[in-house]
C-alpha cells in the first residue's frame, strides 16, 4: 500500500469518528431532553452552541495547521473534542450541556480544514477531489453508524454511556496519528522516492506566516464562503434536527428513527464517493471552473426541490425516500465544493477552507436555533424545512458564479 493511501485511510477513520461524535447529541436528543427537562427552544441552543463555537475557532485552527503542521494540530483538536465529548456524560442541566457542547465545538473546529491541508500536500492534484470524496463519504458513514450503534448503547447504558465510549475512541485515534504521521511526505518512514515524486510534495510542512491581506482580498474566497453559508442550512438540518424531526414531525417511533435515520447518511457515502470520481472526470473534460460550477449548482438545485417535497410528504416511505435522495444529491457536490476552495486557497488551502467552513457553521448555527423557535411558535415542522430549501437554492445560484481559477496561486488552467 502506498503511504498516501494509508494517510487517507487514517483521515477517513477520523472523519467517521468526527461524525459519530457530532451526531451523538442528535441521536440521543429525545432521551436527553426528557432526562434533563429541556424544551424545544433550549434544545435549539444546545445544538447551536456547538455550531457557533465550531465557527469561531475554524479559521484559527486551520491557520495553526498551515503554520505549525497538521500532525500536531489534528492530534490536539482530537484530544480536546474527545475530552469534552466524554465530559458531556456528567452534564445535569441545560447550562452544563450547552457549555459542554460549546467547548466540544471549539475543539472539533478545524478538523476538515486541516484534513484538506493534508490532502493538498499528500495527494497529487488529480487525486484531490477523489480524496475529498473519500473523506466526506467517511463522514456520512459515521453519520449512518450513529443511530445504528448509538441507539442500542443508549438503550442499554443510557445516553451518558454513549459519550464516554466516543471520547475513548477519539483518544485512541490521536495517539496512533501523532506517533505515525509526518507532515512532509519525504519525512514519512518507509515512503519510496518514486511516491514522493508522484505526489509532487512541496518542501515545507508548514509556513512562516499566512498572507492574510492577499488571501482575504480574493473575491472568489468570499463568494464561495457565502455560498457555503447558505448550503449549510441543508446539511445542518440533517446533522441536528433530522432525528427529532422524524419523531416529532413525521410520526416515527424512536425505534424506527434508530433504523431509518441512518439511510440518508448511507446514501451520502455513495454521493460523496461518486461525487469525487465525477468531479475528477469532469475536470479533465471541462476544466476546473466549469466542472465545479456545474456539479455544485445542479446538485443543490435538485436538493432544494427534494426538501420541499419532503416537507409535505405524508407517508413514512416517502419521507425515507425523499430524505435519503435529498442528502445523497446534496453530498454529491461536496467534494467539488471543497476541491474548489482548496484550489482558491492554493498552498494555504487549510486556512481558505477554514474561512469557507466558518461561514458554513454560521449558517448552521442560525438554522439550528431558528428551526427550534419556528417550531415552538407555529407547532409546524414543515415550515422551517421549506425555509431550509430556500437557503439551499440560493446557495446553488451563488456556487454557479464561483471561479476557482482566480485563486491565490494563479497557476490553475481553467
Amino acid at each position: 500500500m502506498k503511504k498516501r493511501h494509508a494517510v487517507l485511510g487514517l483521515l477517513a477513520a477520523l472523519s467517521v469518528i468526527t461524525f459519530l461524535d457530532r451526531m451523538a447529541i442528535a441521536v440521543t436528543g429525545p432521551s436527553i431532553q426528557k432526562d434533563l427537562n429541556i424544551n424545544t427552544e433550549q434544545w435549539g441552543w444546545v445544538l447551536g452552541a456547538y455550531v457557533i463555537a465550531y465557527a469561531v475557532f475554524e479559521v484559527p485552527s486551520g491557520l495553526m495547521g498551515d503554520t505549525h503542521g497538521y500532525r500536531r494540530e489534528l492530534a490536539r483538536i482530537t484530544v480536546w473534542w474527545s475530552f469534552f465529548t466524554a465530559i458531556t456524560a456528567a452534564c445535569r442541566n441545560f447550562w452544563q450541556l450547552a457549555g459542554a457542547r460549546f467547548l466540544f465545538g471549539l475543539g472539533a473546529a478545524g478538523a476538515y480544514p486541516n484534513m484538506s491541508g493534508v490532502l493538498y500536500r499528500w495527494l497529487p492534484a488529480r487525486e484531490r477531489a477523489r480524496g475529498q470524496g473519500i473523506i466526506w463519504g467517511a463522514s456520512r458513514f459515521g453519520g449512518a453508524l450513529a443511530p445504528l450503534l448509538l441507539v442500542p448503547i443508549n438503550q442499554h447504558f443510557g445516553w451518558h454511556g454513549v459519550f464516554i465510549v466516543l471520547g475513548a475512541v477519539g483518544f485512541a485515534w490521536a495517539i496512533v496519528w501523532h506517533r505515525w504521521f509526518r507532515d512532509r511526505p519525504a519525512d514519512q518512514p518507509g515512503i519510496s522516492p518514486d511516491e514522493v515524486a508522484e505526489i509532487g510534495a512541496d518542501d515545507a510542512g508548514g509556513h512562516a506566516g499566512t498572507p492574510w491581506r492577499r488571501l482575504l482580498a480574493l473575491p472568489q474566497l468570499w463568494l464561495i464562503a457565502l455560498a457555503y453559508f447558505f448550503y449549510a442550512f441543508g446539511s445542518w438540518f440533517f446533522f441536528g434536527w433530522f432525528p427529532t424531526w422524524m419523531v416529532k414531525g413525521a410520526g416515527f417511533t424512536q425505534a424506527e428513527m434508530g433504523v431509518y435515520a441512518s439511510i440518508p447518511f448511507l446514501l451520502g457515502v455513495l454521493g460523496n464517493l461518486a461525487g469525487g470520481v465525477l468531479s475528477d472526470r469532469l475536470v479533465t473534460r471541462l476544466g476546473m471552473r466549469r466542472a465545479y460550477r456545474l456539479i455544485t449548482a445542479t446538485c443543490l438545485t435538485a436538493t432544494a426541490v427534494l426538501l420541499v417535497a419532503l416537507s409535505v410528504a405524508v407517508s413514512k416511505v416517502a419521507v425515507v425516500v425523499l430524505a435519503g435522495s435529498a442528502f445523497m444529491v446534496m453530498d454529491l457536490m461536496l467534494p467539488s465544493a471543497w476541491a474548489m476552495c482548496m484550489t482558491i486557497g492554493g498552498r494555504f488551502g487549510g486556512t481558505a477552507t477554514g474561512v469557507m467552513n466558518t461561514a458554513g457553521n454560521l449558517g448552521g448555527f442560525i438554522c439550528s436555533v431558528a428551526f427550534g423557535y419556528v417550531v415552538a411558535s407555529t407547532n409546524n415542522y414543515a415550515l422551517p424545512l421549506q425555509g431550509v430549501a430556500a437557503m439551499v437554492l440560493l446557495a446553488a445560484l451563488l456556487f454557479a458564479l464561483v471561479d476557482c481559477t482566480k485563486g491565490f496561486d494563479h497557476k490553475v488552467v481553467a
